[in-house]
């Protein structure tokens, strides 16, 4: 399976935790960048992928007449007819009918809606543009155009929640029609305006990690399959996208600061607007020839990231050979030996109570 990705950077604010390349611009170069964004495509013309995901940013911004003319210029340079799934992410403050109506109608049969909370008082906290009311009015609008896959994002441990706060977010935003939630548990990035200034009433880590176990059993009790560390479906609306880089399939990244794995190189765009609407195809750095030992690695990590699914040592044997993943079965081995991990013959999974401490793991996994 092969993904492709596309960026679009624009905000109309930059959250105060956010520490993704997104520019916060109240006019963005939309006509420019969708131009750029096509001719950095045609270098690639003619690639065939089964997934299409436009991130960002807030792609909603673009627009319905630009998200016509973006889609219609992809579908014109390469093959996008075994496309099986295409997500648009969208902010309640933009997803308006139209926009949703133009998606499903250019072949958006997916969409992730950047929710957060439901919380007025939280969303003020992080500097989100929406309040409560219009995320609610942003999945009802998603439900009316037609979207029957329809994913939310929900954060964890944002200033001021607390349990009975997170299960109202949780009741309300499943009402109008989720099957999908992505649960992220705030970090604090340096350089972001929340690092900065750590409010007071920020959840500590603990009650983070009890306030994500709440949402956990709240979620399971409701049918969803907890199948990635920060991602519940219901059963067949899990995001094939994102299971495509967990499984360590190939995708192609357009766009500034978007990354790209093929051929078995990793490569991304340097992160500057302005350079890539100059020169589209020339912002490409850090290429990095992966070995068979190290992709074999980092494919096991990221499949540990699958909770069910797991990760099948043997099939990796297959496909890598026995001798490059010689030391890494000893490693896995090791984080069984010390309760890390489990492993059902050949399948390895992560803990249950790893979950949200699994970086230190997965450094391990990779040799580090």
């Amino acid at each position: 399976m092969r993904g492709l990705y596309v960026h679009v950077p624009f905000c109309v604010r930059k959250c105060a935790y956010c520490d993704f390349y997104s520019l916060p611009l109240r006019q963005p170069p939309i006509g420019a960048y969708i131009a750029a964004i096509l001719h950095e495509a045609n270098t690639y013309a003619r690639m065939s992928f089964h997934t299409l995901y436009l991130g960002g940013g807030t792609p909603s911004l673009l627009g319905a007449g630009g998200l016509r003319k973006l889609t219609e210029g992809l579908r014109h340079t390469f093959d996008l007819s075994g496309l099986t799934e295409a997500t648009i992410e969208v902010n309640p403050e933009s997803a308006t009918g139209e926009l949703l109506t133009t998606a499903r109608k250019t072949g958006f049969n997916r969409v992730s809606i950047g929710v957060q909370s439901l919380s007025d008082a939280e969303l003020a906290a992080v500097g989100r543009v929406h309040n409560s009311a219009q995320a609610v009015d942003a999945v009802k609008r998603a439900v009316k155009s037609g979207f029957s896959d329809i994913s939310a994002d929900l954060i964890i441990g944002l200033p001021g929640q607390d349990r009975r706060s997170l299960r109202t977010s949780l009741e309300t935003v499943l009402g109008p029609g989720v099957w999908h939630l992505s649960l992220y548990c705030l970090s604090l990035e340096d350089g972001t305006p929340l690092a900065a200034d750590r409010p007071a009433n920020l959840p500590s880590d603990d009650i983070q990690a009890e306030l994500f176990e709440q949402a956990r059993i709240f979620l399971t009790q409701r049918g969803f399959v907890h199948y990635e560390i920060s991602n519940f479906a219901l059963p067949g609306h899990e995001c094939l996208h994102n299971l495509n880089y967990w499984r360590g399939g190939e995708y192609l990244g357009l766009g500034p600061a978007a990354a790209s794995h093929l051929n078995g190189k990793r490569f991304k765009n340097r992160p500057d607007l302005q350079a890539y609407l100059e020169n589209p195809a020339g912002l490409i750095t850090d290429i990095e020839q992966l070995s068979l030992r190290d992709k074999a690695a980092e494919e096991a990590m990221l499949r540990l990231r699958l909770l069910s699914e797991g990760l099948d040592v043997n099939e990796l044997g297959s496909r890598f050979g026995e001798a490059n993943i010689k030391e890494l079965r000893l490693r896995l081995c090791e984080l069984v030996q010390s309760g890390q991990l489990t492993c059902d013959g050949s399948v390895y999974r992560l803990m249950p109570s790893r979950v949200l401490t699994s970086n230190p793991i997965f450094g391990k996994v990779l040799g580090g």
